[in-house]
């Protein structure tokens, strides 16, 4: 076996790279409530929830096609009564496409019915506009037969009023409808909520936050004395052929540090005592 002289620029990079790559935990976002929090500004879309149904029309000689969509931003569509599964979005969908083809004097024909969001993939996404001011919200669907991820961008104009969502476009994969309505408008968060922002944006009350933080510490801590022992006693091995104790890096430091903390300890205890002695009587011993 070859052994190669592991140079500190290498250790180094590597106690860097344990450190940077600890294991770290990312919120659930598969489910939606409508509740939205950015760094200066909250949005409550609740009074926005229930269904909603938009359409447009499309010319296509002979025919005309129709394409309906209904969605609830904050739950799940219940089923249409008297429709067939097959002429309806599965269960858990919040937005549903359903293209229709009409003609004169004959019954309208489904083309194809579209889940756009489903609370499986949902995955919501948000970016607040400036101008015009608004809020724009992403929702996630599944694949639709073989093709492209659907998805709904729903965009929150800031008016005065309230009007009904109105049908923009579709591209085959992405869905956009517009909405004005006050709620686009966002509410300034005030001081106590941006203190509290944090914790109710993970979810994890402040105690838990303190103290989960002081355990990342003391974790990232552990790694680094890790670290800094293995490679050190792999790079004094491996260039110097040490064994049993002068494996340990700096060994010469670490035995003196029993002696350096009792130097300490020795020197408070000394300065305290002549208080104390100087307290009985007002004399100092010589």
């Amino acid at each position: 076996m070859i052994l190669r002289r592991l140079p500190i620029p290498s250790a180094t990079l590597l106690l860097t790279f344990l450190i940077l790559h600890a294991p770290y935990t990312i919120a659930d976002e598969s489910a939606f409530d409508c509740l939205i929090t950015t760094e200066s500004l909250k949005f409550d879309l609740t009074s926005l929830g229930g269904e909603h149904t938009v359409s447009r029309t499309r010319s296509t000689p002979p025919s005309t096609m129709e394409d309906s969509v209904r969605f609830d931003l904050c739950s799940e569509l219940p089923s249409k009564g008297g429709v067939s599964d097959q002429d309806q979005c599965p269960e858990a969908t919040r937005a549903c496409l359903t293209k229709i083809n009409k003609k004169d004097d004959e019954k309208d024909r489904i083309i194809s019915v579209i889940p756009i969001v489903s609370s499986s993939s949902i995955e919501p996404a948000y970016n607040v506009l400036s101008s015009p001011k608004g809020l724009s919200l992403v929702l996630h669907g599944p694949k639709y037969a073989e093709g492209p991820a659907q998805y709904l961008n729903v965009t929150l104009l800031c008016a005065s009023d309230a009007s009904d969502p109105t049908f923009v476009s579709y591209n085959g994969s992405e869905l956009n409808l517009e909405w004005k309505t006050p709620l686009g408008c966002g509410e300034t968060k005030s001081s106590d909520d941006k203190n509290d922002g944090a914790d109710e944006g993970s979810g994890v009350p402040p105690s838990e936050t303190v103290g989960s933080g002081i355990g990342w510490f003391f974790l990232v801590l552990f790694l680094a004395l890790l670290a800094y022992f293995g490679l050190g006693a792999y790079y004094n091995w491996s260039t110097y052929g040490a064994t049993g104790k002068d494996l340990i890096p700096h060994r010469d430091f670490w035995q003196e540090v029993p002696y350096m903390l009792s130097d300490v300890v020795s020197h408070l205890c000394s300065s305290v005592r002549p208080r104390r002695s100087s307290s009985r009587g007002g004399y100092i011993s010589v």
